[in-house]
């Protein structure tokens, strides 16, 4: 990708289907890759949207006894109390800005680009699995309550999904994109 500064391989990239007049950037959860998402809104997509899925650089994950994998930046360890890793979050933030500006410069403006992720905080649609074995059910709601404290309470629509684990299903794929 344009100006990556992270190592990674360029993004899975579906293009719109006529003129881009908006784009969606859409972040893999951990060990993943943007691959799976860009079939999956393949399947789905507007014509006018563009679906950028970059991969995040392969490094070692504390979290998981230090082995290499897709991260965005380092997991200590999912306790609420937990140290982050800051340099990691922003050079991942960092990178996510140049991708948007880059966007920016192909002609789409900046309220026409959203940004989405799979186990990841969701500005104003956050989904959870009720049966969620990696990433707490309790995290995703103090989660959206901390983004309403920030926002707004109207700005934070947080969706629970009964029996869903640790995925995503074609329901909650639809209604995070439309």
């Amino acid at each position: 990708m344009c100006g990556n500064n992270m190592s990674a391989p360029l993004p899975a990239i579906v293009p719109a289907a006529r003129k881009a007049t908006a784009a969606v950037i859409f972040l893999h959860g951990l060990g993943d890759t943007g691959h799976g998402w860009a079939e999956a809104f393949g399947g789905i997509r507007i014509p006018h949207v563009k679906y950028i899925c970059p991969h995040a650089p392969t490094m070692p994950v504390t979290l998981n006894m230090r082995m290499s994998m897709p991260s965005w930046f380092d997991i200590y360890s999912l306790s609420p109390n937990a140290e982050e890793d800051e340099s990691g979050i922003k050079r991942a933030s960092d990178n996510l800005k140049t991708m948007i500006d880059q966007e920016v410069k192909n002609g789409i403006p900046s309220h026409r680009i959203i940004l989405g992720g799979f186990s990841q905080d969701v500005t104003v649609l956050q989904c959870h699995g009720e049966a969620d074995p990696l990433v707490p059910f309790s995290f995703g709601s103090r989660t959206a309550e901390k983004l309403r404290s920030l926002l707004g309470p109207e700005k934070v629509l947080f969706k629970a999904y009964p029996g869903l684990p640790h995925s995503a299903c074609p329901e909650v794929r639809t209604k995070c994109i439309l």
